[in-house]
This record gives C-alpha cells, sequence and structure tokens, in this order.
C-alpha cells in the first residue's frame, strides 16, 4: 500500500492504452490502482481538480474528463453544466460520504450514476471527533504552545469523563461516537430530526431538543449533513444557549458554523474553545481571514479537513470507490448502500 505516489498535473498510470478512469484525490494508494488495472481498466490522476478561489474545474481536467467514463473525486464541484459538456463520463464517485459539491439532480437527470464510500471514514472521524474534544478539553495545544515559549506553569483543564455531550446528527459518524463516548461514562444527548426512540435506545443516547442538547451539554459535537436547514444552525443564537464553560466540536462541514458568531463567542468568554476540522474558507476562499482570526485564537485546536485521513480510512475508502467504479463500467450490480443517485434507465428499457 503506498499513499505518498509521486504524481504530476496529469500522470496515466499506463501509457499503452485510452484510460477510462480519472482520479483527482490524493492518497489514492497503489493497491486502490490495482484493483482496476487488474479488471483491465485504465487509470489517470491528477495532483488539483479545481481552482479553490473561483471554484472551476481546471483546464487539465477538463481535458481529461472529455475522454474517460468514470471521476473519482473529493470535492471538487460538479454541476449541470460540467455534466452536460461530459456526455462520457458515466459516473462520479466520491471518495468520502458528503456529497454537497456534486448537483445530484444533474446527476439523476442526465442519466449518470454518483456513488460515495459509505464505512470507509467513519472510524476516522470518531476517533478524530474525540481527539478534538480531549485536545481542547485538556488545553494540549495551548500547553505546548506556551512550553516551547518557556512558560511551564500548570494550565487547568477539563475532563470528558462522565461528562454530558451533544451530538447534532447521529447518522454512522454519529453513532460510532457516541459508542466511543460510552467508555468515558459520558451521558449523550442527541439531535437528529430522523432519529426515533427505538434507535437512540439501542445507539445509548437520548432523543433531545437541538435546545436541549445546547442548553444541558458540556461538549457540543456536529455531525450534520449540509443542507439548507443545517447551515448555520450554530449561530449567534445558538451560542448564547450553550453553557460558558462547552466545548463545540466540529468534524462534518464548515457552513454548520456561523463563525464570525463563533469568533465574538469565544472572545467574550461566552463559549470555552472549539476544535473544527473544517472551515467555511474551503468552499468561499474570501472567508479565510476569519479563519485565520480562529486559528490564533489560543482555546480553539484546527486540523485541515483531515479527520478522515487515516491511512486505514483512506484504504477502505480507495478500495471501495475503485470497486463501484468498476461494477459501473462493467455493467455490474453497484453495492446499494453506495448509490447516492442513479439516472441510468433500469436493464430492459
Amino acid at each position: 500500500m503506498d499513499f505518498d505516489m509521486p504524481v504530476s498535473e496529469l500522470t496515466p498510470m499506463h501509457s499503452r492504452a485510452r484510460p477510462d478512469v480519472l482520479v483527482t484525490v490524493r492518497f489514492f494508494d497503489a493497491d486502490a490502482v490495482a484493483r482496476l488495472e487488474a479488471r483491465g481498466h485504465r487509470v489517470v490522476r491528477a495532483d488539483v481538480a479545481f481552482d479553490a478561489i473561483d471554484n472551476t474545474i481546471t483546464p487539465a481536467i477538463e481535458q481529461a474528463l472529455g475522454s474517460v467514463q468514470a471521476w473519482i473525486l473529493g470535492a471538487a464541484p460538479v454541476t449541470h453544466a460540467l455534466l452536460a459538456r461530459h456526455p462520457n463520463l458515466r459516473m462520479v464517485a466520491r471518495r468520502g460520504v458528503g456529497f454537497d459539491s456534486v448537483d445530484v439532480n444533474a446527476v439523476q437527470s442526465l442519466g449518470r450514476i454518483l456513488t460515495n464510500t459509505p464505512g470507509g471514514n467513519e472510524p476516522a472521524v470518531a476517533d478524530h471527533a474525540l481527539a478534538l474534544m480531549l485536545a481542547v478539553g485538556k488545553r494540549v495545544v495551548e500547553a505546548h504552545a506556551r512550553m516551547q515559549a518557556g512558560d511551564w506553569r500548570v494550565q487547568v483543564g477539563t475532563e470528558l469523563y462522565r461528562k454530558t455531550v451533544g451530538l447534532i446528527g447521529l447518522g454512522r459518524i454519529g453513532r460510532q461516537v457516541a459508542q466511543r463516548l460510552s467508555g468515558f461514562e459520558a451521558r449523550v444527548l442527541a439531535f437528529d430530526p430522523f432519529l426515533d426512540e427505538e434507535s437512540a435506545r439501542r445507539a445509548g443516547v437520548t432523543r433531545c431538543s437541538l435546545e436541549q442538547v445546547l442548553t444541558q451539554s458540556d461538549f457540543v459535537s456536529l455531525h450534520a449533513p449540509l443542507t439548507p436547514q443545517t447551515r448555520h444552525i450554530i449561530g449567534a443564537g445558538a451560542l448564547k444557549l450553550m453553557k460558558p464553560e462547552a466545548i463545540l466540536i466540529n468534524t462534518a462541514r464548515g457552513e454548520l458554523i456561523d463563525e464570525q458568531a463563533l469568533l465574538v463567542a469565544l472572545q467574550s468568554q461566552q463559549l470555552a474553545g472549539a476544535g473544527l476540522d473544517v472551515f467555511q474558507c474551503e468552499h468561499a476562499p474570501a472567508l479565510q481571514p476569519l479563519a485565520t482570526q480562529l486559528l490564533a485564537w489560543p482555546t480553539v485546536v484546527a486540523t485541515p479537513h483531515s479527520a478522515a485521513s487515516s491511512r486505514e480510512s483512506l484504504q477502505r475508502a480507495n478500495a471501495l470507490a475503485a470497486d463501484c467504479v468498476a461494477a459501473v463500467l462493467e455493467g455490474r450490480a453497484v453495492p446499494a448502500q453506495c448509490i447516492v443517485a442513479d439516472g441510468r434507465m433500469p436493464p430492459g428499457h
């Protein structure tokens, strides 16, 4: 398994045949490439799929999309216009679970298929959420920075043990977070509009309203998808409901938080701290200065959208994405749990 293969701007893995699979995710390991090539599929890889400033596909990728039938991608934007320009592109395979950068309606209406890789990164993200809870609560990064500056005075942190943790969203990742929290004897509350009492019982959580989660929790961890309803679900009003000693964790999508309101809450000591793996500026570069201000705050611990990026999770997700591509190109059934949208005509029609 090789996660560090050098890749040029656009690199065919085999030059003797025309590639039919474009891969624009980093850390697509050699085993996953071999998984496709063993079935006769040729792979072309690229370092960069889109310009983060104006959120447009690069010319090299546009050219590659003109010949391939499948695209394994990360956060690259997939629009109706892009799909319409490339009628040979039969499928889009998202390595990961979220697909908010893909126009799902366009996939459906233009007769393509969109897949994702559920089960690939959930353990890694759940681990990361707890790592951020502990890092912020125990003031690990702050203590390290102080020691580097020569200040070895002890700082007082807070425990996760037997605390109340509120989860906003109880999908696959949220459930795994709840499972890990049982080892800390935490009381786990969950807000999810689709959660019923029986499912909550099986997950070991108490089903609550959003207000109850915010007012009662010592840690609030976000695991909701980005939708019009969840955008800025944590805004000024929500932050005012939280305890002053509470800690906010986000390993889902940056847009779930109104970051300006979060900065104000931290500066006014309305909130104790935050652990952030995602930021709004990932899709809105103009907000980079706001992210920089958050990064500078001593009780913020941040990572660069890397929660899902463990060697194990990447291996699982790469293999599943490759299997979905092979199934589509060979006319076989795609694992049902991986299908996000399927606009292909059923057999016989």
